[in-house]
């Protein structure tokens, strides 16, 4: 069993708080598998907790199709609790996405979704309600405004390499090469013949993810989202916007593109957890651009499964990487901009990372080298010019340990980073 102890705290933490727990993050990224199995074996094996309290509903197997009436579920739970109110009972849904909406004729046709059952089971003072819902589906971007507040949200990301590697061992170089290459889908750790794992994170993609975007948005030119998918893809960690992607693939097409629709796709992809979007901030007017922004695939193997293993730069591949490890930690990460005034200048600067945790905050430069002064030069520069005493790190790859400089700004090796050997803050 693959370890995650970093969610697993969370849920604990969040137990008996109240509030329904929603398990959310991309498909098949374990969110079942930390509710069923090791939240599960935490409650049994730990707490002593009799597995006849604990009330599982897997509701994409067929045995519970029934409970896929919102109503029908919540009579079903109610009958359990009610009359045992002296007993705690948690109760497990999971894939809560196939339930239907039911029109109540009775009480003048008005419209009852798994919301208003979730909200009305979590008030009963002897039930802790936890479930899991697939990102494309119902919990995926409507929690805040259906729970309204009254729901703890535990977003699962794909393995972290520091998960990745306590599961694997070995050599930390290699396990990285690997990491970098495939992801950190589970089940790609449990696949030993590099055919199959490409053959598995080709397959995910196009028969899980892409379908689960055109269905549930019904999309009309799947070929354009392709397509969007494709650019995304192969322009990770670079600066891009809906006109610059429109205007890309009206010309491979030769035919106009509408930048409006292409920028729907993009929400949709976002939306989908698929890829996360950065946004740009200026250091010194503490404003937000409107674009161009980045993208980050949430998993560099379906990344590279996308384009067929042909574009392995490993430089934009490291950015990616550490986005996704500062957001899986929590943070909130924007793009960094700062301005070069010198010699009667203007010229924009790009800082890879600002990094904030609360009222702290920070700025990361990916570098995967800095083997000339030319490029050493480049990389620091513009951490000298926010002309501030916040943390600066640059995260390379081409050094044996991690250092400060002349400057007050930390060289930090990208293993020692991502298996947690250093504090951030």
């Amino acid at each position: 069993m693959i370890k995650r102890d970093f969610y697993l705290d969370r849920i604990i933490h969040n137990m008996w708080n109240g509030e329904v727990k929603v398990i959310t993050g991309i498909r098949r990224c374990g969110k079942s598998t930390l509710l069923f199995e090791l939240f599960f074996d935490y409650l049994t094996k730990t707490k002593g907790v009799d597995e006849n309290l604990i009330i599982k509903l897997e509701l994409d197997q067929r045995r519970y199709y029934k409970y896929r009436n919102p109503i029908a579920l919540c009579e079903y739970v109610e009958g359990i609790v009610l009359p045992n109110k002296d007993k705690q009972y948690y109760l497990f849904i999971d894939e809560v996405q196939f339930t239907k909406k039911i029109i109540d004729e009775e009480n003048g046709g008005i419209e009852i979704t798994i919301y208003d059952m979730l909200n009305e089971l979590k008030s009963y003072k002897n039930l802790d309600v936890y479930v899991t819902g697939s990102n494309s589906h119902a919990l995926s971007h409507d929690i805040a405004t259906e729970f309204r507040g009254r729901a703890t949200q535990i977003h699962v990301y794909p393995l972290s390499f520091s998960e990745y590697y306590a599961y694997i061992g070995g050599d930390e170089r290699a396990a990285l090469d690997r990491y970098m290459l495939y992801g950190g889908l589970p089940r790609v750790l449990l696949m030993d013949d590099d055919r199959d794992v490409k053959s598995y994170l080709t397959s995910l993609y196009k028969e899980m993810y892409i379908k689960d975007i055109v269905e549930r948005h019904g999309i009309e030119r799947e070929d354009i989202l392709n397509d969007i998918l494709d650019f995304l893809s192969s322009q990770i960690s670079s600066l891009t916007n809906p006109t610059n992607i429109s205007n890309a693939i009206a010309g491979m097409r030769g035919e106009r593109v509408n930048p409006a629709l292409v920028s729907n796709y993009v929400t949709y992809i976002i939306d989908s957890f698929l890829v996360h979007m950065a946004r740009r901030f200026d250091i010194k007017g503490k404003t937000y651009f409107n674009y161009p922004n980045k993208y980050y695939y949430t998993d560099i193997g379906l990344r590279n499964a996308r384009l067929n293993y042909r574009q392995f730069d490993v430089g934009h591949i490291m950015e990616n990487i550490v986005y996704n490890e500062l957001v899986r930690r929590g943070y909130s990460v924007d793009i960094g901009v700062v301005y070069d005034r010198s010699n009667g200048n203007n010229t924009q600067k790009e800082i890879d990372f600002v990094v904030n945790d609360g009222d702290h905050k920070l700025y990361i430069q990916s570098s995967f080298r800095m083997d000339t002064e030319q490029k050493s030069s480049s990389e620091l520069e513009s951490l000298k010019l926010t002309k501030d005493f916040f943390k600066k790190i640059i995260v390379r790859m081409d050094i044996p340990h991690s250092f400060y400089d002349d400057n007050g700004i930390y060289h930090c090796n990208l293993i020692d980073l991502l298996l947690g050997k250093i504090e951030l803050f």
